[in-house]
């Protein structure tokens, strides 16, 4: 009867510690990737301006003078003091209202379609200008099982997935690295797609490439399942642990 009891008492424990466990197949990127691998990807970043995005636009020209009107600054007229541009939201129409030109439709742009678009519209008014494009308010969102969830601003025109986690200083041990969610928002639908880290062939997700305003979810693992109860689980291990133990101390006393 003891043995029966220290070993149900041993077993149950054991079985609880082991379904709290991450194997490495869990936790471990690009596992298929093999050395010295070379990866041919046509995937590429391909951000489209969307409504309520921040843009600073400058226009610059050899002839400083020329391109003042397609300027705008506020700051002090002291000299010692650099003037700020102004910067351009666009509005819920998809515009913004430029000087001189009015009113110009930016939505659902690239980058390089909109600096070509602005360069035809200044044709009858400048020779050669040039058109620096920098959208100011590019943030992502990690939330889940990161180590520093929140939202981070990305400077440049591209971040990866990859870049994105690092900034949130990597996924937990218990994150899901196989079913990572992107929720993506164009124009008031959002689009859901998953996207694998543990397969080489990530790299050629449509999500691999992060855009503006992109929320990244990391769910929990089977692990982090298992140790949100293992408080209580671990309780009651230990409860019935210490009755059967307890049992059997007492039968051998008896005896």
């Amino acid at each position: 009867m003891k043995n029966i009891s220290l070993k149900l008492a041993v077993t149950f424990t054991i079985i609880i510690l082991l379904n709290s466990c991450a194997s490495k197949k869990d936790v471990v990127y690009f596992q298929n990737a093999l050395d010295y691998e070379t990866i041919v990807t046509n995937n590429f970043s391909d951000n489209r301006y969307k409504v309520d995005d921040v843009l600073s636009i400058h226009i610059s020209t050899l002839d400083p003078q020329a391109s003042l009107p397609f300027n705008l600054y506020r700051g002090s007229n002291n000299t010692t003091i650099s003037p700020e541009q102004v910067d351009y939201i666009i509005d819920r129409e998809g515009n913004i209202d430029f000087p001189v030109l009015g009113k110009i439709k930016l939505e659902g742009l690239t980058s390089t379609e909109v600096k070509n678009k602005l360069k035809i519209a200044l044709i009858d008014y400048l020779k050669d200008p040039i058109v620096n494009i920098r959208l100011k308010n590019f943030t992502v969102t990690i939330l889940g099982e990161v180590n520093r969830p929140g939202t981070y601003p990305v400077n440049g025109e591209q971040i990866t997935i990859l870049e994105a986690i690092g900034l949130a200083n990597d996924l937990t041990i218990k994150g899901m690295r196989e079913n990572i969610m992107v929720i993506r928002d164009f124009n008031g639908t959002k689009v859901y797609t998953r996207i694998d880290l543990t397969k080489k062939d990530a790299l050629n997700s449509p999500v691999y490439y992060l855009t503006q305003n992109d929320v990244v979810y990391i769910e929990p693992n089977n692990s982090a399942i298992t140790s949100s109860s293992l408080d209580n689980r671990a309780t009651i291990a230990l409860s019935i642990a210490s009755i059967l133990i307890t049992s059997t101390v007492l039968i051998i006393t008896r005896n």
